[in-house]
């Protein structure tokens, strides 16, 4: 069967007067099997949003290929009306209610007015759909951005951060949106930071780091490769039972009191090993790595325990690429 995108080698390199030239991408590879969420994650300056720009035939690639649902990306105009799109924050002229809005741009695709409604129901914005966009949340444009991407039924949905700015239950009809449009075949391909939506709603993920792909398939595959084995262990005495544990060939790191234990064939010989010698446990938790975690590792993003939080750091425009570049010359793509 067709996959819903592919990507193999894809080059991109931007030169300015001001920083000369950068890498943005660098052999980058991506495959999106149909009726699948996929999601896309990288940190800032990653190549993420010069993947789907160039993807989409907004920028031009130095080299690679790439197919949308089995047409090469130079003839994105074939497919142009089966691809629904959120790159970067949408622009809407903020005089014009939603509907209108909306109507406006149904008029442009030549798609009934009916479907209007129909996306403004599925959104949550109909009853909304009257007030101007002036005065819509940050998180009702973002809603009235997917309504858009939604007018023309696509059979690919590539949303770039849809939940940007929503609150917490406007991620939960989110994140049942994007399984509902799996359930009816349509392949989403989703960019976002909120990594355990992420991990709840999609198949499969691809992780990019400075341009280059450092992980890829079903979710559960990739926490799986992650997987060091590792199990909490909490007993009254720990001196005695790392002592035992190691004995027995285990790796033992202390946790604030509890142990943390691999190396051993699991729970049963950890509970047989400090049992023998009358050590009884009070808790045994295998140690699951989460997507957050794996990405972190990945990406080398882990923060320092002794770094400050980055709040309010100034950004300007990449006139180049259109992504935001923050000061210290780190591009947000």
């Amino acid at each position: 069967m067709t996959a819903a995108i592919e990507i193999s080698g894809l080059h991109k390199t931007f030169r300015t007067m001001r920083r000369g030239e950068r890498t943005a991408l660098d052999g980058f590879d991506m495959l999106v099997e149909k009726g699948q969420v996929h999601g896309f994650l990288g940190p800032n300056g990653s190549g993420k949003t010069t993947t789907l720009r160039t993807l989409l035939g907004l920028l031009r690639a130095d080299a690679g290929r790439m197919s949308i649902l089995g047409v090469p990306s130079s003839r994105f105009a074939d497919v142009a009306h089966r691809v629904g799109a959120i790159v970067e924050s949408p622009a809407f002229f903020s005089p014009f209610t939603g509907r209108k809005t909306l109507r406006l741009l149904a008029t442009a695709g030549g798609i009934p007015m009916t479907r209007v409604d129909e996306v403004l129901t599925t959104v949550g914005l109909r009853d909304r759909a009257d007030e101007p966009v002036k005065a819509y949340s940050l998180g009702m444009r973002q809603r009235l951005a997917v309504a858009s991407a939604l007018l023309k039924h696509p059979e690919l949905l590539i949303l770039d951060e849809p939940a940007n700015g929503l609150d917490p239950s406007g991620i939960h009809a989110m994140r049942t949106l994007m399984s509902d449009l799996a359930a009816s075949g349509v392949t989403v391909l989703l960019s976002s930071h909120l990594l355990s939506e992420i991990e709840q709603v999609c198949d499969s993920v691809t992780i990019i780091d400075r341009g280059r792909r450092v992980a890829h398939g079903p979710v559960s595959v990739v926490l799986a490769g992650h997987d060091t084995g590792e199990h909490l262990v909490r007993v009254a005495e720990p001196a005695r039972a790392a002592s035992l544990l190691r004995a027995a060939g285990a790796t033992v790191r202390d946790a604030d009191g509890a142990l943390v234990v691999s190396g051993l064939a699991g729970p049963a010989a950890i509970s047989e090993t400090l049992g023998r010698d009358g050590l009884w446990l009070t808790e045994l938790t295998p140690l699951t790595p989460d997507l957050e975690s794996v990405f972190l590792d990945l990406t080398g993003t882990r923060p320092h325990p002794a770094d400050p939080p980055q709040i309010g750091v100034p950004a300007v425009r990449d006139p180049q690429d259109g992504g935001v570049i923050d000061l210290d010359v780190k591009e947000a793509v």
